[in-house]
């Protein structure tokens, strides 16, 4: 008889790990297959979805459960999951991390913030909604949001053994990195205690939600002729915000000096400036602040800044969100939009 507490008509329980490359989907996608399949005798499968290999581009990690009687001959991406992991809340702005999910599927989502605002943002009405700090966690361990985020999927997965799950970390570092073992297992286990929950009873027209699938904006009826690339590649009118992974630059204007040594690092043009004249009444440009919707955390203007003007911060979603600033465009005759 199988352990598992739902399955779909082919017998599998799938999860689904909505991620950004660097904060490690398909590592832990492949430790928590590993530990159901040789701690529980399950038979499992994993496998990720990305696209270029670099910190900050989305990425999806599958993972399939069933039992030993039944075989895995499936090996598509999984589109209704009976449960979803968001490794970085601020996804939902451009993934449907959600898309798939039924009316009693379980949602855990990276973040600080309360249940509602979390529900209103991804759109969710039926079933469990949990959540944990798994940042905050992995900053205070000095590990990988990964790991936390194993906890409270343990947690949420009543039927795997969580000692289990602590033999398969042992395992993956003890033998090039013996002093990660501590760490990440304390990682683990606060990840399994802290995470909360909160249900939403469903009602009669519950119905799952559906799957979407991201389609190219070009295809072999609309590309230009010869193929050309219409669209340069940048990020000029692209929302980063959800690349970052989970820190960005805290701009304090009392002590910038404006010498534009961000500006100069700064990959994405996020600073805004504004024309103006110093004490002696010749023209400067003066920086007014940041545009956190082109951000993507490198921080490599905190590294840059001369002064104490720029510093990291832990991001939370409400702070990037409160301190927008309307990006602003500078003309030849002088004018500021």
């Amino acid at each position: 008889m199988s352990i598992l507490p739902l399955t779909n008509e082919l017998g599998f329980y799938e999860i689904r790990l909505e991620s950004i490359g660097g904060l490690g989907a398909n590592l832990a996608g492949k430790m928590l297959a590993e530990a159901a399949v040789l701690g529980l005798g399950l038979n499992g499968s994993n496998f990720s979805s990305y696209g270029s290999e670099k910190k900050g581009s989305p990425v999806k990690s599958f993972i399939r459960l069933c039992s030993p009687e039944t075989e895995i001959r499936v090996h598509s991406p999984i589109e209704e999951p009976h449960l979803v992991g968001v490794f970085h809340e601020a996804l939902y702005k451009t993934v449907d991390v959600a898309s798939g999910l039924g009316p009693q599927g379980i949602l855990l989502v990276n973040s600080t913030r309360s249940f509602e605002s979390i529900k209103k943002d991804l759109q969710f009405k039926y079933g469990t909604l949990a959540v944990v700090d798994a940042l905050g966690i992995a900053v205070e361990e000095k590990t990988k949001v990964n790991t936390a985020m194993l906890g409270a999927l343990y947690r949420i997965c009543t039927f795997l053994d969580p000692e289990a799950m602590k033999d398969v970390i042992r395992k993956t570092f003890e033998k090039k990195y013996p002093h990660f073992v501590a760490p990440n297992i304390a990682t683990f286990e606060k990840g399994y205690d802290q995470v909360r929950f909160q249900t939403y009873v469903l009602d009669d027209q519950a119905k799952s939600r559906e799957f979407t699938r991201p389609r190219p904006q070009l295809g072999y009826r609309t590309q230009e002729i010869g193929g050309v690339l219409t669209a340069q590649a940048n990020s000029i009118q692209k929302d980063l915000s959800g690349s970052r992974q989970g820190f960005l630059p805290k701009y304090a204007a009392e002590d910038c000096i404006h010498c534009a040594a961000c500006d100069t690092a700064c990959p994405d043009f996020c600073f805004v400036w504004e024309e103006g004249t110093d004490k002696r009444g010749r023209n400067q440009m003066f920086l007014k602040g940041i545009d956190y919707q082109y951000c993507k955390g490198c921080l490599k203007c905190v590294e840059a800044c001369p002064t104490t003007a720029l510093s990291e911060l832990r991001e939370t979603l409400g702070y990037a969100e409160t301190h927008k600033v309307k990006h602003h465009f500078q003309y030849s005759d002088g004018r500021i939009e």
